[in-house]
């Protein structure tokens, strides 16, 4: 349902950019977010973009100033734009689309970003 992508390596201060595309029952309806997970430590949101338009979004504090979330509902993707990349943003990235009524949230299968010093 939804296909991650776009992970890698990068020094601190490059930038990266994940994409996730969506298929299945997930529609331009469903918010959609990402979050991400460091060995050790919980989930975490990162952000996250209302359905429709996506003229509302969420950042976590970290994310804030660094992070663009976006959407394009024709090509059903939903993308996180990665600036000024710091060490401490090494983590799983995980996409997700927020489940509507009695849904369950769907969740992509994760991509690696590792960010070195």
């Amino acid at each position: 349902q939804l296909q991650a992508s776009g992970g890698g390596l990068v020094q601190a201060g490059g930038s990266l950019r994940l994409s996730c595309v969506a298929s299945g029952s997930i529609s331009s309806i469903n918010p959609m977010a990402w979050y991400r997970q460091s060995p050790g430590k919980e989930r975490e949101l990162v952000a996250r973009i209302s359905g429709g338009s996506g003229s509302s979004t969420y950042y976590t504090d970290s994310a804030k100033g660094r992070f663009t979330i976006s959407r394009d509902n024709v090509k059903r993707t939903v993308d996180l734009q990665m600036n000024s990349l710091k060490p401490e943003d090494t983590a799983v990235y995980f996409c997700n689309a927020v489940g509507l009524g009695t849904e369950s949230d769907y969740w992509g299968q994760g991509t690696q970003v590792t960010v070195s010093s």
